[in-house]
């Protein structure tokens, strides 16, 4: 009760500023985070986990086209390195950021993947979320989809039965190749 009364407070203000787009943008964060079953902080770590990443790759690793993702502490890479080696240096890498709990290591040792496949599995990704909605068996704000080259990695805090669901859910997608459940 106390929080939605401190959003209405905080949203009334916003909006008598004549700022609505941007009261809309943060409530709508703000129910998505209110929605989520890791804490605000342990959300914001997981971003913060992604942008140590993405700065790190920057600086030791241009050869390799790598998406990392992180949810409640554990990262998952995928994407593309030339070498087993660069894939374990990504690897390593990304364990060594401090608040790190555990790596999959989903890259494929190969080139890296086209435009068009990229935008492939971006159409996967946002087909699966938009499944998701609506399913009564799992909300879609419990489950973080990412794709890449046809396989779906599903990732988040689910019983048994969403898990399944959600699977269930992805694997019945148009153009998805395989599933991989990260679930905690």
């Amino acid at each position: 009760m106390r929080n939605i009364l401190v959003l209405l407070m905080a949203l009334t203000a916003v909006l008598i500023q004549g700022c609505f787009p941007l009261a809309a943008v943060g409530v709508g964060a703000t129910a998505l985070v209110l929605d989520d079953r890791r804490s605000t902080g342990m959300y914001i770590e997981d971003e913060n986990i992604e942008w140590k990443a993405r700065a790190r790759l920057i600086d030791r690793h241009k050869d390799v086209h790598v998406n990392v993702t992180s949810y409640n502490l554990s990262v998952l890479i995928t994407g593309e390195a030339p070498s087993e080696q660069a894939k374990k240096d990504v690897a390593d890498m990304i364990r060594a950021i401090p608040s790190v709990r555990n790596v999959t290591n989903e890259i494929n040792v190969s080139g890296n993947t086209s435009f068009t496949s990229r935008s492939n599995d971006s159409l996967i990704t946002t087909n699966v979320k938009a499944r998701l909605i609506n399913n009564g068996k799992v909300s879609p704000n419990h489950v973080k989809v990412v794709t890449e080259n046809g396989v779906v990695f599903l990732m988040g805090i689910l019983n048994r039965e969403e898990s399944d669901a959600a699977a269930e859910i992805a694997r019945t997608t148009s153009g998805v190749a395989r599933v991989v459940k990260v679930f905690e």
